[in-house]
């Protein structure tokens, strides 16, 4: 009996995968040949009368109807690797290998500054110099016809965002001193948008007139503006970098710190209201609308972000508090890492600031999950950070090193001097005036030096690099706005970041040049 019927189920699935088999041959074979088919099974259909009970009267089978989501046979699946993958993976693979000999020759370089005590350079600049002499090396191969590395060499905004920068941001976080923050977030957060806000209007501003007035390469209106935007973000990995090395004030640090971090999620929201300026929704809208349409869009992505922020760290501490992981610290510290990225990925999924996401994700999760955390977790997961932190940071720099020679360039010089010259405009005119007024609400005052030094480090970074390759402009003028940012950028972090440490010295010492030329700098604060 069992046999009899595993004999008619067999010839069941037969039946029904040759007559699959004779759709699919039909399908490829020719759509003129399956439309006549299709058209005669209709015409048939409706001649005959419909029955409730012939159920052999209407098409069962027909592609219109059960396959019509069937793949032809120039789709492809998303689900399978595209052609040329296998391609694609030996140049992911190369890309890691230049990384790797990077981050080698980094921390090698690292080592002897620090071994031998020299300390006029800071780090990161001389990783950046690293970066541009292996971009040079690779330049000169494929001019040479060696070899061809500018796919590997160049900078991926991707890998920036999602990769590098989390790991910065959470470290800086978690081992914030929270204190010193929360003291000044009234002041960090006034810098931060009224500050950058300033900063953008005024080069904006500036580049669209210069424009007009043929002084400077011509950008649109929007152009101008979402350049102005971009670059008006402090960036806070290299501001991290530098200060770290300098052992500056900690308020100094971190009013610094913080309007860098909070300036990144005004920098995007304005970088992405100017473009969306010529959407037809935002045509109709007048300029006090667009106004509280920007302000509203900033007020979301920094309370909704911070909220994810925090929601991760609070459920990371209760769940690390009520469940046994301390057992098992290999488990224990994987929870740990799973909870580090989560925020920043479900931010940046949804559209709003990973940055801010997982900059209070450490800040809560050093606070409360820490201490839920066994020892051996506790040292592992700081140590752990650290590492990668200066892994991270090492990769950026040495990118914008080889992005000097990474792409063909379009230099346009009176654009770039001039943008430099905005650059710092823009900052003076937000520093000084909106310290003087955060001053009337604050105990430790900020003294003139002080301003002078929030002034002269506001460093441009790969966050306003990176923004800027994700511009959608003509390919030209990408080109000559990408140039002008890394110019900007390299610029930033060379001359003004190289410098700060000669400027803190002279600042603190009795020289008498040093009083000539900082008279100015008296520790008065403005009234």
């Amino acid at each position: 009996m069992m046999n009899r019927r595993f004999v008619r189920i067999l010839g069941l699935l037969v039946l029904l995968t040759q007559n699959l088999n004779i759709i699919e041959t039909t399908d490829i074979n020719g759509e003129g040949r399956q439309k006549d088919v299709n058209v005669t099974h209709l015409e048939t259909v409706k001649d005959e009368k419909p029955n409730s009970s012939n159920v052999s009267a209407f098409p069962v089978a027909n592609n219109d109807t059960f396959f019509s989501h069937h793949p032809s046979r120039n789709e492809l699946d998303p689900a399978l690797p595209g052609k040329g993958s296998a391609e694609e993976e030996h140049h992911n693979s190369l890309s890691i290998f230049l990384v790797l000999v990077l981050l080698g020759i980094c921390i090698l370089l690292i080592h002897v500054m620090l071994k031998f005590h020299f300390h006029y350079v800071p780090e990161s600049v001389a990783v950046i110099f690293v970066g541009a002499l292996i971009g040079l090396f690779l330049k000169l191969m494929s001019y040479q016809h060696v070899a061809d590395w500018a796919k590997e060499a160049a900078f991926s905004p991707t890998i920036f965002f999602l990769v590098l920068l989390p790991p910065i941001i959470f470290e800086s976080g978690y081992n914030l001193h929270k204190g010193n923050f929360f003291q000044n977030i009234g002041s960090i957060t006034v810098f931060a948008v009224f500050g950058t806000l300033i900063s953008a209007v005024i080069v904006g501003s500036g580049v669209y007139v210069l424009g007009l007035a043929d002084i400077a390469y011509k950008l649109s209106f929007i152009e101008s503006f979402a350049f102005g935007s971009l670059i008006s973000a402090v960036d806070p990995v290299a501001t991290l970098a530098i200060f770290q090395a300098l052992d500056v004030d900690p308020v100094l640090n971190m009013l610094v710190f913080g309007e860098s971090i909070l300036n990144d999620a005004v920098a995007i929201v304005l970088t992405t209201t100017i473009l969306e300026i010529d959407s037809p929704e935002m045509n109709d809208m007048s300029g006090g609308q667009l106004v509280l349409h920007g302000v509203g869009r900033f007020c979301l992505m920094f309370f909704a972000s911070a909220a994810i922020g925090v929601a991760c760290a609070l459920t990371s501490a209760l769940l690390l508090k009520y469940v046994e992981l301390r057992r098992n610290p290999s488990l224990e510290f994987s929870m740990m890492m799973v909870f580090t990225y989560l925020p920043y990925a479900l931010a940046e999924g949804i559209h709003l600031s990973g940055i801010m996401a997982i900059l209070f994700c450490g800040i809560v999760m050093s606070h409360y999950t820490h201490y839920n955390l066994s020892p051996i977790t506790q040292i592992t997961m700081k140590q752990t950070m650290r590492t990668i932190a200066f892994i991270a940071e090492t990769s950026v720099f040495a990118y914008l090193g080889l992005g000097i020679f990474s792409f063909p360039h379009r230099f346009e010089p009176a654009l770039v001097i001039w943008s430099i010259v905005l650059c710092l405009l823009g900052r003076l005119v937000n520093i000084f005036p909106l310290s003087a007024l955060v001053n009337r609400f604050r105990q430790h005052k900020i003294t003139k030096k002080m301003m002078f030094i929030m002034w002269f480090s506001g460093l441009r970074g790969a966050i306003a690099y990176a923004l800027s390759l994700h511009l959608e402009f003509e390919m030209e003028t990408r080109r000559v706005i990408v140039t002008t940012t890394l110019v900007i950028v390299l610029f930033t972090i060379l001359v003004l970041g190289g410098s700060t440490m000669p400027l803190l010295k002279c600042l603190k010492s009795n020289l008498s040049v040093c009083f000539i030329f900082f008279i100015f700098l008296d520790d008065a604060t403005f009234v």
